[in-house]
């Protein structure tokens, strides 16, 4: 559930806004405590002081450098209309960088993989809090049951749990700080660790400190959903939040390293620092609340995956797939193929690798690579607002040094688990490499002509009572920007593929626009009460319920008597019946005598079989299926045909003979 705010909580700071930023942003960041100290002290040799003091120092200038400076200072800023995220990103800067494509969708694909992990890894750290009272209970069991109930009630919308979504929130960065504040009150000297120099001395001294830059990392795994729910809270309230959060998450660090270095002797590879700092008589109500946080992260990310997706959707990455609205909240859907996508990985995840300690090693790998697609992306955007050269320069270098040392520590998780969430990535990759690439084939053979060549015919044509009325209002889709323009096709499939009359033509026009909400029309009236087009702005987080928005378009132009909604027939007009409206999608299919060259080809082979896991245009369009035609035509009616063939016979007296 993702409970956007409303534009006056966004642009100022409440405590509604507060508590509302707490529930949604930092799921996955806050949760972070259950198992990143875990994963650096089970990579470590020996335990002293050096070594949890270098390993909370890398934690600390790791939230500071990684999360702080680049997402929350720098990213944060780089907003489409108030909204965030790699897609986003990529939306501001695609008309003058379309080459750019490939970093968002790499960035997309890794983001979505590496999510996976996460109800996994948290739900399971939490649920493990259990093993310090009853070593015995069965915790794979309960986490399924948790996580199935989860994705089940997706369907239904979460809004009645969602409201209680931020005072949880609450009361676990709270208790995060009271846990933390009473392990370094005995050891008051673990402060040391901010100092720079102990991350050094981890990096440089320790055997493995470099390889364990991979679980340091897992403490800022959630930067870049921070900056994909900048649309749902505001750029004010995600900052001011932030604070209160990295004081809480650096206070529960610092009191775990302090508990580790007071109990060096009874810290073994079943040891969870996170719970054992919790007095006995608060473990089981700290494991509750543990899991309930659990439970917001891993809804967060549900619902950032169906937000990534539908972004994808109309940015032509991904094929059109049934988008639910389960209830009035704004921004909440359910995309139910990605819901059992999810579902089914996340299963496996708790099914194969068991523990909390075991995913460690698959998390993190492929988000230190949406990562540097956003750093990237971001550079590019920032080049195209004109930004010094020498500032984005010195922001590359920096952070593509940073993460490139986080990539390279991470890919020691490769043979341990990272290859699950890299081939599920890949596996996205080359769905949307293949889409974006074959919807790009297909719309190369699209020919535009000047319509105005075609106004008497069509004129003609709707008056011509020797043919039989095709429909009153024929409506077409076209994908011509200018009104002078028009696809072949659709002269082709009115004067050609079978003579269609009507009394009135419509050209309608989706135009999907880099901004975020934009919802728009415009009507140019090419032939009076016979051609009209409708250009609709849409923006690329609208859904494009275009049998919606005809509708209230031709009721608009009714009541301005720009058209004449009454039906053309004598006896259903006396009656004051409305007219009938009939859609026409003409669709394109490649020629049997025509084959693409050999990547075209597999591009294309590929695109036809996704096309049949998503839905019709028909559906993600709106329209009622009842009074829609579906035409197919060639690739190739607009061009020449090459002479083959030569006519065989013999010439006699001027006449041939044909054998």
């Amino acid at each position: 559930m993702r409970k956007k705010l409303n534009k006056n909580q966004i642009s100022t700071v409440t405590a509604t806004g507060l508590l509302v930023t707490l529930g949604i942003v930092f799921g996955d960041l806050g949760t972070s405590p259950l198992y990143v100290m875990r994963a650096i002290v089970a990579g470590a040799d020996t335990i002293n002081e050096n070594f949890i003091l270098g390993g909370l120092s890398c934690i600390f200038w790791t939230l500071t450098l990684q999360t702080t400076v680049k997402y929350v200072i720098i990213t944060l800023r780089a907003d489409n209309k108030g909204e965030g995220g790699i897609f986003s990103l990529f939306a501001l800067i695609r008309k003058r960088a379309k080459w750019a494509y490939m970093f968002a969708i790499i960035g997309g694909c890794t983001l979505l993989a590496d999510g996976v992990i996460t109800p996994s890894i948290t739900i399971v750290s939490a649920v493990e809090g259990l093993i310090n009272i009853n070593p015995r209970i069965p915790v794979v069991p309960i986490v399924i049951i948790i996580i199935t109930f989860l994705f089940f009630v997706q369907k239904l919308g979460t809004k009645a749990i969602g409201e209680s979504f931020g005072p949880i929130m609450f009361i676990w960065f709270t208790m995060l700080s009271v846990l933390g504040l009473s392990q370094i009150i005995d050891y008051p000297s673990i402060i040391r660790a901010l100092n720079p120099h102990y991350a050094y001395i981890f990096l440089a001294k320790f055997p493995h400190g470099f390889v364990l830059l991979g679980a340091v990392f897992l403490c800022t795994t959630g930067a870049e959903a921070l900056y994909s729910d900048l649309g749902h809270c505001g750029l004010k309230n995600i900052r001011i939040t932030w604070m209160y959060v990295k004081i809480s998450l650096l206070l529960n660090y610092l009191g775990q390293g302090a508990w580790i270095l007071k109990h060096s002797d009874q810290v073994n590879e079943w040891t969870n620092p996170f719970f054992s700092i919790m007095p006995g008589w608060f473990l089981i109500t700290g494991v509750i609340i543990s899991t309930a946080a659990a439970i917001i992260a891993s809804q967060a990310l549900i619902s950032g995956s169906y937000t990534l997706i539908s972004e994808a959707i109309q940015l032509n990455f991904w094929p059109k797939i049934k988008i639910n609205y389960p209830t009035n909240i704004k921004g909440q859907m359910y995309i139910s193929s990605i819901n059992w996508l999810l579902y089914f990985c996340c299963l496996f995840v708790v099914v194969f690798f068991q523990r909390s300690s075991n995913m460690e090693a698959a998390y993190g790998l492929s988000i230190t690579i949406t990562m540097l697609m956003t750093t990237i992306l971001l550079s590019i955007y920032l080049f195209y607002r004109k930004v010094p050269v020498y500032i984005i320069g010195l922001l590359l270098f920096v952070y593509l040094t940073i993460e490139g040392a986080f990539l390279i520590a991470n890919l020691n998780k490769f043979i341990h688990g990272g290859w699950f969430t890299i081939s599920l990535g890949g596996f996205l990759f080359v769905v949307m490499y293949v889409w974006f690439h074959g919807r790009k084939i297909k719309n190369s053979f699209i020919e535009f002509i000047k319509i105005e060549n075609y106004f008497e015919v069509i004129k003609a044509l709707s008056i011509d009572s020797s043919i039989s009325r095709y429909a009153t209002n024929l409506v077409f889709l076209t994908k011509a920007n200018k009104s002078s323009d028009v696809e072949s096709k659709i002269i082709y499939s009115i004067l050609n593929k079978q003579p269609k009359r009507a009394d009135v033509y419509w050209l309608l026009h989706v135009d999907i626009l880099d901004e975020p909400h934009v919802l728009e029309y415009r009507i140019t009236h090419l032939i009076p009460d016979t051609l009209i087009k409708v250009d609709f702005k849409i923006g690329f987080k609208v859904q494009p319920r275009v049998n919606l928005f005809f509708r209230q378009v031709i009721e608009e132009m009714s009541k301005n008597h720009e058209i004449d909604l009454l039906s053309r027939y004598e006896s259903l007009r006396r009656f004051d019946v409305v007219s009938d409206f009939r859609f026409v999608i003409i669709d394109r299919i490649q020629n049997y005598d025509f084959d693409f060259p050999p990547r075209e080809q597999l591009i294309m082979d590929f695109y036809s079989v996704f096309k049949h896991f998503g839905i019709s245009e028909v559906r993600s369009l709106g329209l009622d299926t009842s009074n829609v035609t579906v035409e197919t035509v060639p690739l190739f009616i607009d061009k020449d045909i090459p002479l083959m063939l030569t006519r065989n016979g013999e010439h006699q007296n001027g006449k041939s003979q044909i054998f």
